[in-house]
């Protein structure tokens, strides 16, 4: 198998295991609303979408939230309380999964740019990368503020791409949900995805990727 120049990877799910930092900013933020926490493997199911419907569904109690959710008086100020306890949590009960780090220092010292592309916000996605020691090895990073648009849209990996200087033939999607599986075939990438994120408790191989793999440590170039 010959090398991509870029190589783009999904963050949560895919290189982390954000939730335990994103259930406690939750339950620190019910606390302050009065509210009865929420559940970690519940959690597990809703992340994938942004923080801002990551709230909703906490507000909500299910993956499945209320078309005027976010128009409610006590939506921003959960949402501004989530923020201000995830700048807190944030990298701090996060772990990366077994063969992260050694991968991304193997397709770096083999040259292929690596890029992050994520529905989390800039503001949370930067320190995450900081605090888990894999900074070093990312070339660029698009989040979900970057654009206007987020997965499953393709914008996000258009643009990586186009900062990168990386053509479609040259690049590679790799993610553990269907909105990136989604976004790639959207984008014309080939796409892989990993067995062990979240993809809201469904099989990603329902998602048809092109390469499914249960280590990123089985992708060697």
């Amino acid at each position: 198998m010959s090398a991509p120049k870029l190589i783009m990877l999904d963050l949560d799910g895919t290189l982390v295991d954000s939730v335990p930092d994103l259930y406690q900013a939750l339950n620190r933020m019910m606390a302050d609303l009065g509210r009865e926490p929420v559940v970690e493997a519940e959690v597990r199911n809703w992340v994938g979408n942004g923080v801002q419907v990551l709230v909703a569904r906490a507000l909500a109690g299910a993956i499945k939230y209320p078309d005027d959710a976010m128009d409610q008086p006590i939506y921003q100020k959960a949402l501004d309380s989530f923020s201000g306890h995830y700048d807190q949590t944030n990298g701090h009960f996060a772990k990366l999964y077994s063969g992260v780090a050694s991968s991304l220092q193997r397709w770096s010292e083999q040259g292929i740019e690596l890029g992050v592309v994520t529905n989390k916000p800039i503001r949370f996605t930067l320190p995450l990368l900081e605090r888990l020691g894999i900074a070093p090895f990312v070339s660029h990073v698009v989040g979900g503020d970057t654009l206007p648009v987020k997965k499953p849209d393709p914008g996000q990996l258009l643009y990586l791409m186009e900062q990168a200087g990386s053509s479609v033939e040259n690049t590679v999607m790799i993610g553990d949900s269907a909105h990136d599986i989604n976004a790639a075939r959207a984008a014309k990438v080939p796409v892989y995805a990993v067995t062990y994120g979240y993809n809201h408790g469904e099989p990603i191989k329902n998602s048809s990727p092109d390469k499914l793999f249960d280590s990123l440590d089985e992708l060697v170039y």
